[in-house]
């Protein structure tokens, strides 16, 4: 494929990625997005890293004479640097679990009686709605943890059709 032939398009899909992923990540960093922005910052991105790889094989002659210079090894290992530093877990041993697993976890721990009492609803109530979900509820005393295992998205799955829905 002859890279230069595509130039035309090649550096515009660059720029206009750009703009977009610049635009929603800002958005996103003041939590000010809305919409389908970090849908479009995390899968039209990928419009930016195809269009970047082939600037970069475009400009490849350029690349090189960045990377022969001091300057241009500096910046380019200082961001390398950044980016492997970036995979060191931050905080507590919990590694990448989000923050709200543990209060989902709790929640999904209690027994039936303590989970009707949050959804503010009767345990009978409540046992109906996860029997409705094709759970077998055989005591009061067992727990959504019980009913679906350790898995988290399938606790936060039945939790979340049992409890009401927050009004805004």
């Amino acid at each position: 494929m002859n890279l230069s032939a595509q130039r035309p398009w090649i550096t515009p899909v660059v720029m206009g990625a750009f703009l977009l992923s610049a635009v929603t990540g800002v958005l996103m960093f003041f939590h000010l997005d809305s919409g389908l922005n970090k849908t479009a910052h995390e899968w039209l991105s990928w419009a930016m890293v195809i269009g970047v790889g082939l600037h970069v094989l475009l400009n490849m002659p350029a690349f090189k004479r960045y990377l022969k210079q001091t300057t241009g090894r500096v910046v380019i290992g200082s961001f390398a640097l950044i980016l492997a530093l970036s995979f060191i877990p931050a905080g507590g041993s919990s590694g990448s679990e989000p923050g709200f697993a543990p209060p989902v976890r709790a929640l999904a721990k209690a027994p039936i009686t303590v989970l009707a009492q949050v959804a503010g609803t009767s345990t009978e109530d409540l046992k109906a709605k996860l029997q409705a979900q094709g759970l077998t509820v055989t005591s009061d005393q067992q727990s959504v943890a019980d009913l679906v295992g350790p898995d988290l998205r399938k606790q936060i799955g039945t939790i979340s059709k049992v409890l009401p829905a927050a009004k805004s």
